[in-house]
């Protein structure tokens, strides 16, 4: 590597520049390095001027740096959060000062904020207040050319968090405020942080717009800077001298804001640091861990930390706009979402959480009429595909996190969330952070989180999704076992067929926002009424026009089919992919669909092989086949091949 790096060299074109550019941004600061005295150092910066000067733009920077925060850290969340007009005139507002010329900002703020400006007057004649030419105008111009730094850092830290963090918290009963300083804050200290020393360090430096509005008054206006600017005409090495001091300061804010711009809060990062992620083979049993049976459970933890809310809550909703259909369920029931990407699901379950303009949810839970609700008063419960775990909490404070939300005491709080984890298995893992888990954990800490949250609706974004088969298969178990005594409804979006026929009662499946079959997982995996279902659950699937001799295929080619239909009836042809038989030669014999054919691609599931077969006059078909066949047959990628399909193999679903 220290090799290809010598070898690299930059273009001299562009090398020279940029040694140049560095140079003359060097060349002050060497300026003042060389020509500072530095045996009389201490006595410029203990003079009595120097001092006072030093205290007093402490003072105005920190108050500079209050406001700041007071108004510029709702600016910035409204910017990166709230879509509104004039965003764009609102931001090039914030931007101004920082482009402006400082003695124009100074007289900017004298015609509006002056004894003869537009509210000057106002201002003193209602409250005695008078800022030019007084501490305060010395706070006012500070903060007006130092708070944009700190409004354009933390919305690019706002823009960069996920949304999904806020959308959830909200779903756990957290309202808007609550949300903005446990969880967004918090994830975005580092930006935080960073704006607010560049917001303390440019209100320190002021020096335009202070004289300009505010004057040069020793003890009253006369901030440091500007003190060097007295300095100058008289004692030119002390001006030199307190110049060293201020840029030493804004030397150490710079290094000290270094890695702290962008990326995980500073205390996820140390923790992950700190500890490495438990693997999911290896969990530490918890000594009061909760057994689950199948109708609720036992428990060696007291009677009082069971973490049940007696109730049960069916569905109903009417669901308008990009989705248009109508749900409904009895409590306990969980129904997979399934259907092709922009078909609607995950927009399905942002309606019901009351979170998109693009669909509008009229939403009932038991006795209750929720549609008029914001999102932490529904008591719909949502776990996104990532799980959104908050990277700064532990596990235990996430899962304690919707029962603090909804007004329950700490110490309790803290007791059913821990009883959770341990009916989920990751009772153990309680004060590890998000970082330190598996997957697998973090996705059960996620659904401990939502559950002990107490919600009528459970709604669950590809839960599984990012798991590996192995772990997949454990949480799906858990999972199951868990919504068997759930008192509310839970809706589970999923790719998988495996999810949808072992953890639903019933299968949605959707199309462009609308409902296409909702019955139950054996129902629909006999008679799928969508091919891409057909195809989910491993199955070919033709959609085709019935005619006197069989199904005219949409996509070309003839099927003779067993079952006969309505000519003109439109349906979609069912194929197992065990029904199709593959041959090196024409067979003979019964089929009655026979097509020649070549080897796409050859797939291991589990111990068979999936061959994908491009066949002649037909669409793609896939067979299933063992590994001993196919070596016996020399299928191969390429391979020309000979397919056959009995009439009788083939199930229509009238369409």
């Amino acid at each position: 590597m220290s090799r290809l790096r010598t070898r690299t060299r930059p273009p001299l074109a562009l090398a020279i520049p940029a040694l140049l550019a560095v140079a003359f941004l060097l060349m002050p600061l060497v300026g003042i390095l060389v020509r500072t005295q530095w045996s009389e150092l201490g006595t410029h910066l203990g003079s009595p001027g120097v001092v006072e000067a030093l205290k007093l733009s402490l003072l105005v920077s920190l108050w500079a740096l209050g406001l700041s925060l007071l108004l510029g850290v709702p600016l910035a969340w409204l910017l990166a959060r709230v879509p509104f007009k004039g965003k764009a005139l609102v931001r090039s507002l914030v931007l101004l000062p920082m482009v402006l010329p400082p003695t124009v900002g100074g007289v900017a703020l004298l015609l509006g904020f002056g004894r003869r400006g537009l509210l000057g007057p106002w201002l003193e004649d209602s409250f005695g207040i008078t800022l030019p030419f007084h501490t305060s105008g010395a706070v006012v111009a500070a903060t007006f050319v130092a708070m944009p730094f700190l409004v354009i850092s933390l919305e690019g830290a706002l823009g960069g968090l996920k949304q999904s963090y806020e959308e959830t918290a909200a779903s756990l009963g957290a309202s808007p405020v609550r949300v903005f300083f446990t969880v967004t804050l918090p994830m975005v200290a580092p930006g935080l942080i960073a704006g607010a020393a560049l917001t303390w360090a440019r209100a320190l430096g002021e020096f335009g717009a202070t004289i300009t509005f505010a004057g040069n008054l020793p003890g009253t206006t006369q901030t440091l800077p500007l003190q060097v600017y007295l300095l100058l005409q008289d004692r030119p090495e002390a001006a030199t001298s307190v110049s060293l001091l201020l840029l030493a300061i804004a030397m150490g804010v710079l290094i000290a804001l270094r890695g702290r711009w962008t990326g995980t809060p500073v205390a996820a990062r140390e923790a992950a640091a700190a500890a490495p992620p438990v693997p999911d083979e290896a969990p530490a049993a918890a000594p009061d861990t909760v057994r689950d049976t199948g109708s609720g459970s036992e428990s060696a933890a007291p009677p009082e930390s069971a973490p049940h809310e007696a109730g049960h809550w069916p569905l109903h909703a009417t669901v308008t706009g990009f989705n248009q259909l109508t749900l409904a369920a009895e409590p306990g029931t969980t129904i997979a979402v399934v259907g092709e990407n922009g078909a609607g699901k995950t927009t399905l379950l942002r309606a019901l959480l009351g979170l998109t303009p693009r669909a509008h949810a009229e939403l009932r839970l038991g006795d209750a009429d929720v549609t008029a609700l914001p999102p932490h008063k529904r008591q719909v419960a949502w776990v996104p595909q990532d799980g959104a775990l908050f990277p700064h909490l532990s596990a235990l404070a996430n899962t304690a996190y919707g029962l603090r939300a909804r007004g329950v005491a700490r110490a309790d709080a803290r007791r059913e969330a821990q009883a959770w984890l341990d009916r989920l298995g990751v009772g153990h893992l309680a004060h590890r952070k998000p970082a330190q888990l598996s997957g697998g954990q973090a996705q059960r800490v996620a659904l401990a989180r939502a559950l002990a949250a107490r919600p009528r609706l459970l709604l669950l974004d590809e839960p599984l999704a990012a798991l590996d088969q192995t772990t997949r298969a454990r949480v799906r178990h858990t999972l199951r076992t868990h919504l068997a005594g759930f008192g509310g409804v839970c809706l589970i979006v999923t790719h998988d067929p495996v999810e949808a026929v072992s953890l639903a009662d019933r299968v949605l499946v959707l199309a462009d926002g609308r409902t296409l079959q909702d019955a139950p997982p054996a129902e629909v995996s006999r008679h799928p009424r969508s091919p891409w279902v057909a195809r989910m659950l491993g199955r070919n699937a033709w959609p085709g026009i019935a005619s006197a001799d069989g199904l005219a295929l949409a996509e070309g080619g003839r099927l003779v089919v067993a079952e006969a239909l309505p000519e003109g009836a439109q349906a979609l042809a069912i194929i197992a992919p065990e029904a199709v038989s593959v041959h090196r030669e024409r067979p003979g014999g019964s089929p009655r669909n026979v097509w020649p054919g070549t080897v796409r691609e050859i797939t291991a599931v589990g111990s068979r092989l999936r061959v994908l077969i491009a066949p002649g006059g037909a669409p793609d078909l896939v067979a299933e086949i063992t590994p001993e066949a196919a070596s016996e047959l020399g299928i191969v990628d390429g391979a020309e091949v000979w397919t056959s399909v009995k009439a009788t193999e083939v199930t229509l679903v009238r369409l």
